[in-house]
C-alpha cells in the first residue's frame, strides 16, 4: 500500500511541474509571435529590392488602399498588398491616396509610396484617362496637361478616326463617346493628341474580345449597345468592380422584361448637357432620361473599363430587379419593389434625400 501512495505522488507532481512549465511557455510564444510578426511588418515595408527601374502605375478614380496595395504588388513595386493596406490603416491614411498616373520604382519603400499617392505627386509626362469620364472631361483633363484648346477639339472630331478598326464597332454617326480606353499614356513635347486617342482606341478594341462579341450577341445585344450598357454601371459602381456583374443582371433582366432601366448617372449626364447643370434631373426631358423612355439611352454617357465590358458578357446568375447605393456606400439588391423602398429607406437616408 505504501509503495503505492508514494507513486501516486510522484505522478502528481510531474503534472504539477507540467502546469507551470505550459503557463511559462504561452507568454514566450507570445512574445516570440508577436516579435516575428513585428519584424514581418517592418520587412514588407521597406523597398521591394534596389531596382531603380521606373514603372508607371495607374491608380483608378474611388480605388480603395487595399485595391491600390493590389495593384501595386502585381506590378512589382511593394511586397505586400496587406502590410501597405494595414501601413494605412494604422496611419489613418487610407482615405487620402490620390488617383493618377504615377512612376514608382521598386527601390521605394511603401512610406515613400503612401507619400506621393497622398501629395497627389502624378508624373507630368502622363496623361491619365480615368473611367466614367465623359468625353468633356477628357477634354478638360488634355488641356489641363498642356494642349491648347483648338488642338483639343480638332482631335475629337471623330471624323478623324473613321479608319480605325474599332469603327467595326462604333457607327459612323458616334461620338468618341464612350470609345476611349481608360488608361495612361506617355507625352512628350512633340507628342500628338491624335496619336493619344488612336492609341485609346487601340486599348478599346483589344478589350473587347471575340467571346466578349458572342456574349453580347446572345444577350440581343450589339457592341454598341454593350458599350452603352457599360458604360452606366460604370457609373453605377465606379469603385467597386464586384458589384458590377449583379448590376448588369439587373439591366439585362430589365431590358428583356420591358421595363424603364431608371438608371440615375442617364437622367443626369443628358441633363447636364441640355443645360450645364445636373440640378433637376429626375423628370427632365431628355432622350436620355431612362425614367422616360425605354431601352437603352441614345449613346454612351462616359468611357468604360474592361471590368464592366466584361459585367455585361457575364453577368450574376441572380434575379434580382432593383439595387440602390447606400450612405455606407454599399449596393443593397433588391428581387420586389417592396424589398427595394425598405432598402431605401433604411439603407439610403441622405443620398436619396435629394431625388
Amino acid at each position: 500500500m505504501s509503495k503505492f501512495h508514494i507513486h501516486k505522488q510522484h505522478k502528481g507532481k510531474n503534472k504539477f511541474h507540467w502546469f507551470w512549465l505550459i503557463l511559462l511557455l504561452i507568454p514566450l510564444f507570445a512574445l516570440i509571435t508577436a516579435v516575428s510578426s513585428v519584424l514581418w511588418y517592418r520587412d514588407n515595408l521597406e523597398p521591394l529590392s534596389n531596382d531603380q527601374t521606373e514603372i508607371i502605375v495607374t491608380i483608378p478614380v474611388g480605388a480603395t488602399s487595399k485595391e491600390i496595395g493590389e495593384l501595386l504588388e502585381i506590378q512589382g513595386v511593394i511586397k505586400s498588398s496587406f502590410v501597405f493596406d494595414l501601413y494605412n490603416r494604422l496611419n489613418n491614411r487610407r482615405d487620402s491616396l490620390q488617383a493618377g498616373a504615377y512612376k514608382f520604382m521598386p527601390s521605394n519603400s511603401v512610406e515613400q509610396i503612401v507619400d506621393k499617392l497622398e501629395s497627389g505627386d502624378v508624373s507630368k509626362d502622363l496623361v491619365l484617362l480615368s473611367p466614367a469620364q465623359t468625353v468633356d472631361d477628357l477634354k478638360s483633363a488634355f488641356i489641363t496637361a498642356g494642349f491648347t484648346r483648338e488642338e483639343v477639339n480638332e482631335a475629337f472630331d471623330s471624323n478623324l478616326y473613321k479608319d480605325h478598326k474599332i469603327s467595326e464597332y462604333k457607327p459612323a454617326s458616334a461620338s468618341l463617346e464612350g470609345y476611349l480606353y481608360p488608361e495612361s499614356f506617355q507625352t512628350t513635347e512633340t507628342t500628338k493628341l491624335t496619336d493619344i486617342l488612336r492609341a485609346s482606341l487601340d486599348e478599346m478594341y483589344d478589350a473587347i474580345t471575340p467571346e466578349m462579341v458572342e456574349s453580347f450577341a446572345e444577350k440581343g445585344l450589339s457592341v454598341h449597345q454593350a458599350i452603352i450598357l457599360a458604360s452606366i454601371i460604370e457609373n453605377e459602381a465606379p469603385a467597386n468592380s464586384g458589384d458590377r456583374p449583379t448590376i448588369a443582371q439587373v439591366y439585362l433582366k430589365r431590358l428583356r422584361d420591358g421595363m424603364l432601366l431608371q438608371a440615375d448617372p442617364t437622367a443626369q449626364y443628358g441633363k447636364l448637357f441640355a443645360t450645364g447643370t445636373e440640378e433637376g434631373w429626375r423628370y427632365y426631358d431628355t432622350p436620355y432620361n431612362t425614367y422616360l423612355y425605354a431601352g437603352l439611352p441614345p449613346g454612351p454617357i462616359s468611357n468604360v473599363s474592361k471590368s464592366s465590358l466584361q459585367a455585361i458578357a457575364n453577368p450574376a446568375d441572380s434575379e434580382y430587379v432593383y439595387f440602390v447605393s447606400g450612405d455606407d456606400n454599399k449596393t443593397y439588391f433588391s428581387k420586389t419593389l417592396e424589398e427595394h423602398e425598405n432598402a431605401v429607406r433604411t439603407h439610403c437616408i441622405i443620398k436619396c434625400a435629394s431625388y
